[in-house]
C-alpha cells in the first residue's frame, strides 16, 4: 500500500488554516469524497488538466473495499481491457482476469503515477450547499489528529461508491441465531469453517463464489437462491461485451449468450436455478444486476455438494425454516446480500442528483451530474469501465466551467 506523503501543492491550493486548536478551514476548488477507484480516477483526470483538487477518504488506505472487504480468491470478473482506470493501462504481463492482489498493486501504482495524496482517516460529517457563497460547505473529521476541518468547495464529487455499507436483511429470529452471522464483506476463506455447516444467503457473484470456496474444501454448504439469475462463463461475458462494442443489437447479443449458456450448463431449473426473461446484458443495463460468472459452483450444485434452497421464512435457534417448508440447522450464516450507498447520510441538498437510496436519479448515461457543481462517480452500477466513463465526463464538465469562471 502506498504510504501517506506530504501533499503536493495541488491538493491544498487556496487553503487556509484557523489558529484555533483542533479546527481548520480549507478553501478548495474541487473536493473529492472517497479514495476508491472512483475518487482516484477523478483525481487522475483532474491532474491531467492541472485542475487543483483535494481528496479525502474515511479509511486509512485507498481502495479499502478491495484491500479489506473482499474474499481471498477474488478475481475481476471482466477481462482487463474493461477494467482500466483513465490514462493508465495495466502492465503487459497482467493476466486477462486480474486477481485482487494484482489489482491493488495497480491501484498503488496509479496513485504514485498521478501523484495523488488522499487525506486518509478523514470522514465527512455533514455537507450542504451555501446559496450565498455558491460553494459546498463540508464538515469533516480527521480521526487521527481529532481535527475538525471545514472545507469550502466550488465543486463536490461524490465518489464513495455504491458499496459503502453491507446489507443484512431483517429475518425473524436472526438476532437469536447462536452461530456466526457475517456479511460477505467479512468473509475471507474456507479455513475458518472446517467441520461446520454454512448457509450462504444470496446468489450473486459473491454468494456463488463463496459457496464454491466452502464446498470445494469439504465444508457442508447450502445457498439461498431467491430470484431468477443468469449463469455465464467469463468467456461468454467477454464475448458479449466485445459483440456489443461492435454495435450489434443488445437483444441479439443476449440471444447468443443465452444460447451458448444453455449449451454449456443445460437446464438448471431442476436444480433450483431459473433464468430471467430479460437477457443478461439488458438486465444489467436496466437494473444493475449482473450475470453470475461461474467458477465451478454449478458443477458442485449438480453433484449435490452445494444444496440450493429458497427464501427463508424465519430462524429458530440454529434452525433455519424456509418458505417451502424445509428446515435445516447451520453453524454459520454468510449474507451475500449486497451493499448500499451511504452518501445521503452526510450529503444535504443533493436531491438534484441522488434519490432516497443515495443512488442517481437520472438514468445512465446522464446520471453523473447534479446542480451547483455537484457530481457523482461510480454510482451507475457499471463497474470499473463505468467509473472511467464517469470520471472523464465529470472532469470535462468541471473544466468547461472553470474555463468560463473568474478567480475562486
Amino acid at each position: 500500500m502506498s504510504k501517506p506523503k506530504s501533499p503536493p501543492e495541488h491538493c491544498f491550493n487556496f487553503a487556509s488554516s484557523s489558529p484555533v486548536s483542533k479546527f481548520s478551514m480549507e478553501k478548495v476548488l474541487v473536493l473529492i469524497v472517497g479514495a476508491g477507484p472512483s475518487g482516484l480516477a477523478v483525481a487522475a483526470c483532474l491532474s491531467e488538466l492541472s485542475i487543483p483538487y483535494c481528496i479525502i477518504e474515511r479509511e486509512d488506505c485507498s481502495a479499502s473495499l478491495w484491500r479489506k472487504r473482499t474474499y481471498d480468491r477474488l478475481k475481476l470478473h471482466l477481462a482487463k481491457e474493461f477494467c482500466e482506470l483513465p490514462h493508465m493501462s495495466y502492465p503487459r504481463d497482467t493476466p486477462t482476469y486480474i486477481p485482487k492482489e494484482e489489482f491493488v498493486r495497480y491501484v498503488d501504482a496509479y496513485v504514485d503515477h498521478f501523484n495523488i495524496f488522499p487525506k486518509y482517516s478523514t470522514s465527512v460529517e455533514s455537507c450542504k450547499y451555501d446559496e450565498v457563497s455558491n460553494c459546498w460547505d463540508v464538515m469533516a473529521h480527521d480521526k487521527v489528529t481529532d481535527l475538525e476541518i471545514e472545507y469550502t468547495a466550488r465543486f463536490l464529487v461524490v465518489a464513495t461508491g455504491e458499496n459503502s455499507e453491507g446489507i443484512i436483511p431483517e429475518i425473524p429470529g436472526l438476532h437469536d441465531f447462536p452461530g456466526e452471522v457475517i456479511h460477505s464483506s467479512s468473509y475471507k476463506s474456507w479455513n475458518n469453517y472446517i467441520g461446520k455447516g454454512v448457509l450462504v444467503v444470496g446468489c450473486g457473484n459473491s454468494g456463488m463464489e463463496i459457496a464454491y470456496d466452502l464446498a470445494s474444501h469439504g465444508v457442508e454448504t447450502s445457498v439461498v437462491i431467491r430470484s431468477p439469475l443468469h449463469i455465464m462463463t467469463k468467456g461468454l461475458i467477454n464475448l458479449g461485451m466485445k459483440l456489443f462494442n461492435w454495435r450489434l443489437p443488445m437483444k441479439f447479443v443476449d440471444f447468443i449468450l443465452v444460447t451458448f449458456a444453455n449449451i454449456r450448463f443445460g437446464d438448471l431449473s431442476k436444480y433450483g436455478i431459473v433464468r430471467p426473461n430479460m437477457g443478461p446484458l439488458l438486465l444489467k443495463a436496466k437494473t444493475g444486476r449482473s450475470a453470475v460468472i461461474d467458477v465451478g459452483t454449478v458443477e458442485l450444485i449438480k453433484k449435490g455438494f452445494i444444496k440450493v434452497l429458497g427464501p427463508i421464512s424465519r430462524i429458530r435457534g440454529n434452525s433455519v425454516e424456509f418458505e417451502d417448508g424445509k428446515e435445516c440447522s447451520y453453524d454459520s450464516i454468510v449474507f451475500a446480500t449486497g451493499y448500499k450507498s451511504t452518501a445521503n447520510k452526510w450529503l444535504k441538498n443533493g436531491e438534484s442528483m441522488l434519490n432516497n437510496n443515495g443512488m442517481p436519479k437520472r438514468e445512465f448515461p446522464h446520471h453523473w451530474k447534479g446542480e451547483n457543481g455537484l457530481y457523482c462517480v461510480g454510482l451507475a452500477m457499471k463497474g470499473l469501465a463505468g467509473i472511467s466513463r464517469d470520471a472523464k465526463s465529470v472532469v470535462a464538465d468541471i473544466k468547461s466551467v472553470v474555463d468560463s469562471m473568474g478567480p475562486f
